[in-house]
Formats: C-alpha cells, sequence, structure tokens
C-alpha cells in the first residue's frame, strides 16, 4: 500500500548507529492525520486519497468546508493533501494516519516550502563572487558587474540571473531515509536536510524513483 502523510518540521539533530557514527537527521511531527475523502475513477476520473492535518477551531471554518468536515466525520484540519495513488485499497473516511505509517529504512521524497529571503542580490541568491576590492573598483563591491554588451544586442537577455525575490518556492527532495519513528510522540527522523523553516508544514510519501 502506498503511504502518505502531512507533517510539521520541528528541527535537526542528530542520531548515533550501531557503529557509534553519526547520523544527521530532521525531526517531524509526522500525524495524526485523517482521511478526509477517498476519490474514485467513477466519481472523480482519479484515484486519490485527501488527508488532514492541524486541528483547528470550528469558528474559522466556512460553511462549504464545515460541511466537507462533517461529512467525513473528523475534527476541522488546517492542512489539506492530496495523494494520488496507483490503488486505494485500505483507506477509508475518518481513518486516522499516524507516524507509524512508514517504517525505518522507507525510502521517501519530502516536499515543502523553502525560507524565504526576500529580495535578495546576485551574490546571495546565485553565489556570485564580489568585485575586487581595490583598483578604482569602489564604491560597489557587490555588484554583479556587466549584464551584457553595448552596442549588439543592447538589451538584457531574458533568463540573465540577476537580483529578486529568493526562496518561499516549493522544494521536494528525493530519496532520503526514515531513520527512526516514534510513534507514541508521533515522530519521524529523516536522514538529511529536508526544505522549510522550523514548523514549516511539508508532505512525505513514497519514493517516486527509488
Amino acid at each position: 500500500m502506498k503511504k502518505g502523510l502531512i507533517g510539521k518540521k520541528i528541527g535537526m539533530t542528530q542520531l548515533f548507529d550501531e557503529a557509534g557514527k553519526v547520523i544527521p537527521v530532521t525531526v517531524v511531527e509526522a500525524g495524526p492525520c485523517a482521511v478526509t475523502q477517498i476519490k474514485t475513477m467513477d466519481n472523480d476520473g482519479y484515484e486519490a486519497v485527501q488527508v488532514g492535518f492541524g486541528d483547528m477551531k470550528a469558528s474559522r471554518v466556512n460553511k462549504p468546508m464545515k460541511g466537507h468536515f462533517d461529512k467525513a466525520d473528523v475534527a476541522p484540519k488546517k492542512t489539506l493533501k492530496e495523494f494520488r495513488f496507483e490503488s486505494i485499497d485500505g483507506y477509508e473516511v475518518g481513518q486516522i494516519l499516524k507516524a507509524d505509517t512508514f517504517e525505518v529504512g522507507d525510502i521517501v521524497d519530502v516536499k515543502g516550502t523553502s525560507k524565504g529571503h526576500g529580495t535578495a542580490g546576485a551574490i546571495k541568491r546565485w553565489n556570485f563572487s564580489r568585485l575586487r576590492m581595490t583598483h578604482g573598483t569602489g564604491p560597489n563591491h557587490r555588484h554583479q558587474g556587466s549584464l551584457g554588451a553595448c552596442s549588439s544586442p543592447s538589451r538584457v537577455f531574458k533568463g540573465r540571473k540577476m537580483a529578486g525575490h529568493y526562496g518561499h518556492e516549493t522544494v521536494t527532495v528525493q530519496n532520503l531515509t526514515v531513520a527512526k519513528v516514534d510513534a507514541e510522540n508521533n515522530l519521524i527522523a529523516i536522514k538529511g536536510a529536508i526544505p522549510g523553516p522550523k514548523g514549516g508544514i511539508v508532505v512525505i510519501a513514497d519514493a517516486v524513483k527509488a
């Protein structure tokens, strides 16, 4: 059965394997997630499982969403996510999915929203080198330099790496390994780094290219 969970990034720490080797891990509060809808080929044209994560006050839910949650008989959720599986056998509306959905050694993909850096210069955004600090280069040492030829074609080509908005975009890190599962506290330790700040919402699913 294909698996997927919504979680919240807690932060990074380290574990030690049997040989005493350090394993850097990211801890994710994965679940509990409630199955809020099952989409079928007959009704929707595709098969998917809709999952909700994070309780919210009933007073903050609009009427259409309140009806949606009432129909599934689950508490209102802040975040909803669809997982499209080849087969939805084993899932039912109202089912609660917890961290023990995954096991140690599972290969997963983690999707999240990267940290936003606002408007950044070319050095921070694209890792450009700064200009020389002497020999008449001032006063701008962190300027990115020439953007193109002056006479022909007398313009800046599209796609030129320049200063601008940096971060706050959807990023997927593939083929990460589940290092530890704490079912009692709904925590999953994933080897390596995942996108987003502490407290950011992430989606964990079976690896596509494992």
